[in-house]
């Protein structure tokens, strides 16, 4: 499988999980869109990765998948990652919580992050 048709996989999986967040959300069950926007927000970061540099970390770490995009992506992504913090914090969050950890999430949690993940798929999209 060539870069770009991995490219292409992760960011439909990606537009899957966040669909399947936004059912789960409408459902009520919060904790699944929480993390299920997680996962979308993961591997859209990555296939910006893989596209950008030809690789990415296999971490689970939102935050450290934003770090290295600011460095490899420069001004653009520094600034759309501003003012993020509280749902980028959620989401590393969500992604150990729903598998290890008692804690449920709001209904505005949910919301929080799926607007997040929203804006996130946005990014440095692949024809």
């Amino acid at each position: 499988m060539s870069h770009l048709d991995e490219v292409k996989l992760l960011r439909r999986r990606a537009r899957g999980f966040l669909a399947r967040a936004v059912d789960s959300l409408e459902s009520g069950d919060y904790d699944l869109a929480s993390f299920l926007s997680e996962q979308a927000v993961q591997l859209h970061l990555k296939s910006i990765l893989l596209a950008k540099v030809g690789d990415y970390p296999r971490s689970h770490s939102i935050t450290l998948l934003i770090s290295i995009l600011k460095k490899v992506c420069g001004e653009a992504f520094i600034k759309f990652f501003e003012g993020w913090g509280t749902e980028i914090s959620l989401m590393e969050d969500a992604y150990i919580a729903f598998r290890y950890l008692v804690r449920e999430y709001s209904r505005e949690e949910a919301e929080r992050l799926i607007n997040f993940a929203k804006e996130v798929l946005e990014l440095g999209e692949v024809s």
